[in-house]
């Protein structure tokens, strides 16, 4: 399974699955997709409309990543399930954080 996240300059890309409408705002672990390919699945209570599930996304992930707010962007996927954020900061460290969140 490849980690649901790349290095980048300044920063990672985070690959999420994200369920809007859900009961509770949470981080559900990592899940592979039919590709192959790794994505953190996530659950917010936002509705899917104008940005807000998107937002609570951003805001869920920054908590829970210990970085600001304005360091996490959806970046590509804005109406779809599957997204990709930029998250701004060390990529060691903010990889050492998803390992914990996804264990």
């Amino acid at each position: 399974m490849s980690p649901p996240f790349r290095p980048r300059e300044n920063g990672i890309e985070l690959f999420v699955r994200l369920t809007p409408k859900a009961a509770l705002d949470r981080i559900d672990g990592v899940e592979t997709s039919a590709d192959g390919r790794g994505h953190l699945k996530a659950r917010v209570r936002a509705v899917p409309e104008n940005g807000a599930a998107n937002q609570a996304l951003e805001r869920m992930l920054a908590k829970a990543l210990h970085v600001p707010a304005s360091a996490v962007s959806v970046v590509a996927g804005g109406t779809a399930r599957l997204k990709t954020l930029r998250v701004v900061g060390d990529a060691a460290e903010l990889a050492k954080s998803i390992e914990a969140l996804s264990s």
